[in-house]
């Protein structure tokens, strides 16, 4: 991974983080993490708690087991972490640039969905006007970026 600090947090904004390093990205496909993230598997990185810090806000807790606790917003729900006695994990998704992150393992495997290789040897479906719907969103999710403020003031 780059040396360069990678910045994230929650779609609210209340949440960010800053990691000046950080380890091996993952996707976990046991229950705990369909359950975390609400989809077919949860995505990981590994971040080394001395080099992290949580720049607005910090995570809610909840314990999913004697040990483990998953980190969320509070405020918006988003996942972004995964805390256990070896350390702490973050979900590549709440990064500014999880494009930078693409996962090198797969784990609990045993565990994933029966249809899940299949995934994407389905149809794709695009259409103009879900392209027009898509493009005519006004967004009022926090930016991929630190901000000093976060909601800004409303211009009247």
């Amino acid at each position: 991974m780059s040396a360069e600090p990678f910045t994230g947090g929650c779609q609210c904004g209340a949440v960010r983080f800053r990691a000046a390093r950080l380890g091996r990205p993952s996707i976990c496909h046991c229950r705990m993490c369909q359950k975390q993230f609400g989809s077919f598997f949860g995505a990981f990185v590994t971040a080394f708690e001395d080099e992290l810090a949580w720049t607005r806000g910090t995570p809610a807790f909840f314990r999913s087991s004697q040990t483990v606790e998953r980190g969320f917003c509070a405020r918006c729900g988003t996942p972004l972490a995964y805390r256990h006695d070896g350390g702490i994990e973050l979900s590549i998704g709440s990064f500014d640039h999880p494009e930078a992150l693409e996962p090198k393992v797969q784990v609990n495997f045993s565990r994933r969905l029966p249809w899940i290789e299949r995934l994407f040897e389905r149809p794709l479906h695009e259409s103009e006007a879900m392209t027009e719907l898509h493009a005519s969103v006004i967004s009022w999710q926090h930016p991929d970026h630190d901000t000093d403020q976060w909601p800004p003031e409303r211009q009247t």
